[in-house]
């Protein structure tokens, strides 16, 4: 039966249908791992996002369609974990934007919100890396604006679009060479793949019974992040960095005395890239807040007056900062006082939040040593989501906050929440707890949160992390042959030794690590790790070199049985 525009009632079974596909077939999402050790999240990670879109939309009491998209898009975005719920979540945020004001959906409205979901995403994500979920909701809304030409029945577009998603999906190893030497596919657009197929099976009533997977473990997205999207800030030389200044503003859209544009977000966009990168632009209908770096920002200002007045400007000179930065790294601090020492004579909450995301009693408590004030429980395999974060900044009673991630899969939820927190908020963008720790030692509360931030990633850069964990599949990775339940040395997400016997893996994972310029060793001893063996591990070390400080931590995290830190 022909289907030729999509009601509440139709939008709402799609939506529920999809949250219930991503929900069973999520330990399935998580097998898609380009590494094979127990930390996987991708089909978690999209699973928990969705199902917070469901539930906004069940809650939503208009029964237009736009309304429901928006409730949607809002549900996903604050219960987004993992880039891979944050990129699902800007896909229904481009589709809420193209169905404002309907009350039902078209063909051709259908094929219009997923095809500006696809442009969305793409924007949402800095770098975009073809191979992953980007590739397959770009190459499936072509199919829709294709087959649209075609026919009204949604019943056929909507299966036009899922088809070609999945085939999309099948060519992801051609294009990103580390998932065809593992012999998988992207775990993101599987998971937007399982979406668009619930979509389908609700608008039709087709049920695919091969749907039903075996669970296994891990995921793509946290390696693609690795490789592709790491922050850069910090590392380089000043007359390296290409844009000098750091611009940020927001602005009243429709206010002021210099308005002459009615404000779309296409427009407003397109003149802001071609002034520089590191762009980002979030609106709702009141306000449009940016970051750009460049080297105009007095055209980002008056582009911005165009459409609205100026509510906060903030503009950092980064050649500036980061030759402070290299002058001054190896001096004392002005304050004799740590950051904890500072936080003792502190009566009262603090000024500036220090919030951290970590699992393990161990790490907390060092965490909190460090300058931390706040820890959000949670880490690899348990991302918290944006809700999660951002109700930790708001809650916090701070006047501003700084964010420690701690891991790579968590840069864009930590992202989002800096945004809608009602507080200014900064990113530390830590991908390790080591790189936490080192971070924390250029934290100082007389600073800026934007001083903090540039200071505290630029100091970051100086460990090398090491994880120890074990196989879960036999696989080959990096021209290197992997057994199941070997022990696994990774540093800085590369996979370095291989071994049966954890100990040994553990001291040939250190030893790599080491460089003429290393001086503090750290162990943190995890849940399935123990004393005994950190200390013949220690001992190892210091055969290597015996002016080498090695400390020992009780961590308490799982999955990894030891973390080992050289700086």
């Amino acid at each position: 039966m022909a289907v030729t525009e999509i009601t509440n009632l139709e939008f709402g079974k799609m939506v529920q249908a999809a949250a219930d596909k991503l929900k069973k077939n999520a330990e399935f999402i998580n097998s898609l791992n380009v590494f094979p050790v127990p930390d996987g999240d991708t089909g978690t990670n999209m699973a928990s996002s969705m199902a917070s879109g469901a539930k906004y939309e069940r809650n939503e009491n208009s029964t237009a369609v736009g309304d429901l998209s928006a409730a949607l898009a809002k549900g996903l975005l604050m219960g987004a974990r993992g880039n891979s719920g944050v990129i699902l979540s800007q896909i229904f945020r481009g589709f809420a934007k193209a169905t404002a004001g309907l009350s039902k959906l078209s063909a051709q409205d259908f094929v219009d919100a997923y095809a500006n979901g696809a442009k969305t995403a793409y924007k949402a994500v800095m770098k975009p890396t073809e191979g992953t979920i980007l590739t397959v909701v770009r190459e499936s809304a072509q199919v829709g604006i294709n087959k649209v030409k075609e026919t009204s029945d949604l019943t056929e577009i909507v299966h036009a679009i899922y088809e070609a998603s999945d085939q999309a999906l099948q060519k992801t190893p051609d294009l990103l060479p580390v998932l065809k030497e593992v012999g998988v596919v992207d775990s993101g657009g599987q998971g937007l793949v399982f979406v668009l197929q619930a979509f389908d099976e609700a608008l039709s009533g087709r049920v695919d019974k091969s749907a039903d997977y075996k669970p296994d473990q891990a995921e793509v997205d946290e390696m693609v992040n690795a490789l592709d999207h790491q922050s850069v800030q910090g590392k380089l030389d000043p007359k390296d960095i290409k844009y000098t200044y750091c611009t940020q503003m927001l602005v009243r859209i429709g206010k002021g005395k210099q308005v002459t544009r009615k404000f779309d977000y296409d427009t407003f966009y397109n003149y802001l890239a071609k002034l520089g990168d590191s762009l980002l632009v979030i609106n709702d209908d009141a306000v449009v807040r940016v970051h750009v770096h460049t080297e105009h920002p007095g055209k980002v200002l008056s582009w911005g007056q165009e459409f609205g007045d100026l509510q906060t400007i903030e503009i950092h000179n980064m050649v500036w900062q980061q030759e402070e930065i290299m002058e001054h790294d190896d001096e004392e601090d002005d304050s004799a006082a740590t950051p904890v020492e500072k936080a003792k004579k502190e009566e009262n909450v603090p000024e500036t939040a220090v919030i951290a995301v970590a699992s393990g009693d161990g790490i907390a408590k060092l965490l909190k040593s460090l300058g931390v004030t706040h820890i959000i429980n949670g880490g690899q395999t348990m991302n918290p989501s944006t809700q999660d974060i951002t109700d930790a900044i708001n809650q916090s009673g701070a006047k501003q906050a700084l964010v420690l991630p701690d891991n790579g899969n968590i840069f864009m939820t930590a992202d989002q929440a800096a945004q809608v927190a009602t507080i200014p908020t900064k990113v530390v963008h830590t991908k390790t707890i080591a790189q936490a720790m080192s971070a924390l030692l250029e934290y100082n509360q007389e600073a800026s949160i934007t001083q903090n931030q540039q200071q505290m990633e630029a100091n970051m850069t100086t460990v090398a992390s090491g994880e120890v964990t074990h196989a879960i599949r036999d696989t080959k990775i990096d021209g290197r042959e992997i057994r199941k339940d070997d022990y696994l040395g990774i540093v800085d997400g590369k996979i370095v030794e291989a071994d049966p016997n954890l100990k040994d893996t553990a001291i040939k994972m250190v030893k790599q690590m080491l460089t003429d310029d290393s001086e503090i060793v750290t162990i943190l001893v995890g849940q399935e790790g123990d004393s005994k063996t950190a200390d013949e591990i220690k001992t190892a070390i210091g055969k290597v070199d015996d002016e080498l400080d090695v400390q020992i931590y009780e961590g308490g995290q799982p999955v990894y049985p030891y973390l080992i830190s050289v700086e």
